[in-house]
């Protein structure tokens, strides 16, 4: 089934989209302030996949941190009915999908791994993860928009406790790449995830150090080198959503 397009602007992007080199990243676009009545949101446009971060503060944290002088920051993530092709059912109290449970702890770990924790005392910053549209990459997505959500949120929460605003190490990013026909691709949409030999979802900081590395063979394993490989098309992509990341905080 042929997604449907919405407008020319949604054409051009699909069709640059098909045209793109190996190492191109999809177009991208990061928006924040998307939901007023949220400390900080960001809806982030990759391709065709679309995810939307909320960010809020609560003045308590888990009962493992009461004892400490520590913050935390935590994650969920959950796909929207119409988000794919076929209706993806809506969660239900007792019944969890481990995938996006799973999908969830890679965005909390993956946000906790840019920020002070000890800056964020008796504080607890919640990302909330909505995919709206996926067509690949969406875990990769909701990491780079989660980072833009909680930044935001950080600032905003230092304007009554200072310390928060300060609690950014660094900037975090993910990308997937992937071996489609033998060939290193960057970014991949779901119709090159469907061919993918092998396929990574990568998490990096901004001085290019790993956070996280989620790899996989389909059928045949692959070499040291192939790998190599990958993480260096990786760092390219996350270097990029860096960028896009600045530019969104700036304005």
């Amino acid at each position: 089934m042929i997604p449907r397009l919405k407008s020319d602007e949604d054409l051009r992007e699909a069709m640059t989209a098909q045209r793109r080199s190996p190492d191109q990243l999809r177009p991208v676009r990061i928006k924040t302030d998307v939901v007023r009545s949220s400390l900080a949101s960001a809806l982030i446009i990759q391709g065709r996949t679309q995810v939307l971060v909320t960010a809020n503060a609560e003045g308590s944290v888990p009962s493992f941190l009461q004892e400490s002088e520590r913050g935390w920051v935590t994650a969920e993530y959950d796909m929207l009915p119409g988000s794919t092709v076929s209706r993806k059912p809506r969660q239900r109290w007792g019944r969890p999908d481990g995938r996006l449970l799973e999908i969830g702890r890679l965005v909390g770990r993956s946000l906790r791994a840019a920020v002070d924790l000890d800056k964020l005392t008796g504080h607890t910053i919640r990302v909330d993860c909505d995919v709206l549209e996926a067509d690949g990459g969406t875990r990769a997505a909701a990491v780079t928009a989660g980072f833009v959500a909680l930044a935001q949120a950080l600032d905003r929460l230092g304007d009554e406790f200072p310390p928060a605003a300060q609690a950014v190490r660094w900037h975090v990013a993910a990308v997937s790449v992937g071996l489609i026909d033998g060939e290193p691709w960057l970014d991949l949409d779901y119709e090159l995830d469907s061919r993918a030999g092998v396929d990574l979802n990568v998490v990096m900081t901004e001085q290019g150090r790993l956070v996280e590395v989620q790899a996989s063979a389909e059928g045949a394993p692959f070499s040291l080198r192939a790998l190599r490989e990958l993480l260096a098309l990786a760092r390219r992509g996350t270097r990029q959503l860096v960028e896009i990341q600045k530019k969104a905080l700036r304005k």
